[in-house]
C-alpha cells in the first residue's frame, strides 16, 4: 500500500517506435505517389504571344499521365459498349464455369470409377493448358471441324450439322473456352467445399430418408457455400480482368476498345489508364458484393457478423477521437502534476 509520503503514480503509454517508423515511410510513399501522378512536365514546345508589342514565349507543360486525355476518353461511346461487353463476357463465361464446376465436382466425388475419371481428366488438361492457347483454339476451331456433327460414333447416323464458322463468333469462342477453363478451377473449389461438410450431416440426412440428391442439394450445397463463396468471389474478379485476353481474337471488349482508340491517336497511356480506370471500379463494386454474400451466409456459424466497411470506418473515427481525447488527457495531468 502506498503511503502518503509516496509519489502519485503516473500511467504512462507504450510508445510503439516501429509503428511510428513504418508510418512516416508510410506516408512519404503516398506522397511521393499523389506527386508523380498529379505533376506536371515540359513537352519541348513553346508558345508565343505578342502583348503590347512584346513577344513573351512559355514551355508548354501537361500532365505526366495525361489525365485531361484520361477523363476526355473516359466515358466515350466506344469505351463504355467495351464496358458493357467485358461484364457481358465475366457473367457469360462464370455460368457456364459455375454451373460445368460443380456437375464436375460432383462427378469427381462419384463411387463411379468412369464418371470420377472422366471429370479428373477434364480438370488436368483445362487446369494444365493456358487459357490463352484456349481463347486462340476455340476461334479457330473451324480450322479443324469446319462442320460439327451430332450423331452416333462409328456410324454415318448424323442427327444435326451446325456450320462452325458461323457459330463460333470472336465472342462465341471468348465465352466458350474462358466458361470451359473456369469450370475446372470452379471444380475444384465446389470439391473442397463439399468435402469440408462434416460426413455425421450426410449420415443424418440418409437417415432420416433422403436420396443422394436431396442430400447433396438440401444439406451438402447449403453449408458448403460459406468455403465456396470465398475463392469464388474471387475468381469472378480474375475472370473480369481474363477477359481483357478476348483482345487478342477481335474481341471488342474493354481493352480492345482501348486498343482501337489508342492505336489511332497514339496515345498509349491514357488509354491504359482509362481501361485500368473501368477494371479497378468494377473490382470494387464486386469485391463489396462478395463482402457482403459471405457475411450472409456466415450467420449460422459466427455468433457476430463482420462488420460492414461503414461499420468499421465508423470504428476507426471513434478509435481516433478517443485516442487524441486521451492524448490531451494525460498532457494536462502531465501538466498539472
Amino acid at each position: 500500500m502506498p503511503t502518503n509520503g509516496d509519489a502519485e503514480l503516473r500511467v504512462v503509454p507504450v510508445r510503439h517506435v516501429g509503428r511510428w517508423v513504418g508510418a512516416v515511410v508510410a506516408l512519404v510513399a503516398v506522397a511521393m505517389l499523389v506527386h508523380t501522378l498529379f505533376s506536371r512536365v515540359p513537352t519541348g514546345q513553346v508558345t508565343c504571344h505578342v502583348v503590347q508589342g512584346v513577344r513573351r514565349c512559355r514551355p508548354v507543360v501537361n500532365w505526366r499521365f495525361s489525365w485531361n486525355i484520361v477523363f476526355h476518353y473516359f466515358t466515350t461511346r466506344t469505351i463504355l459498349d467495351g464496358l458493357v461487353l467485358t461484364i457481358k463476357l465475366t457473367v457469360m463465361a462464370m455460368a457456364v464455369g459455375i454451373v460445368l464446376g460443380v456437375m464436375i465436382a460432383i462427378m469427381r466425388l462419384s463411387h463411379n470409377r468412369l464418371l470420377s475419371s472422366v471429370a479428373w481428366s477434364y480438370t488436368w488438361f483445362f487446369r494444365g493448358t493456358p487459357v490463352y492457347v484456349q481463347l486462340l483454339f476455340w476461334f479457330n476451331i473451324s480450322a479443324l471441324y469446319p462442320t460439327l456433327t451430332l450423331g452416333i460414333p462409328f456410324t454415318a447416323v448424323t442427327f444435326l450439322h451446325i456450320n462452325a464458322t458461323t457459330l463460333f463468333t470472336p465472342a462465341t469462342a471468348a465465352v466458350v473456352a474462358l466458361g470451359l477453363n473456369e469450370a475446372a478451377y470452379m471444380s475444384e473449389i465446389a470439391r473442397s467445399g463439399l468435402i469440408a461438410v462434416d460426413e455425421g450431416q450426410i449420415e443424418a440426412a440418409t437417415s432420416i430418408g433422403m436420396t443422394r440428391s436431396q442430400t447433396m442439394r438440401l444439406v451438402v450445397l447449403p453449408q458448403a457455400m460459406r468455403v465456396i463463396i470465398p475463392p469464388t468471389g474471387n475468381e469472378v474478379i480474375s475472370m473480369l480482368k481474363t477477359t481483357s485476353l478476348a483482345a487478342a481474337i477481335s474481341v471488342t471488349e474493354l481493352l480492345g476498345a482501348a486498343i482501337n482508340i489508342y492505336s489511332a491517336n497514339y496515345e498509349i497511356m491514357a488509354l491504359l489508364i482509362v481501361a485500368s480506370l473501368w477494371y479497378l471500379i468494377v473490382t470494387t463494386i464486386l469485391s463489396t458484393g462478395q463482402f457482403y454474400l459471405e457475411r450472409h451466409f456466415a450467420k449460422g456459424s459466427l455468433r457476430t457478423p463482420p462488420p460492414t466497411p461503414l461499420a468499421r470506418l465508423r470504428g476507426d473515427l471513434v478509435g481516433i477521437a478517443r485516442t487524441i481525447r486521451g492524448s490531451r488527457g494525460l498532457t494536462r495531468r502531465g501538466a498539472t502534476s
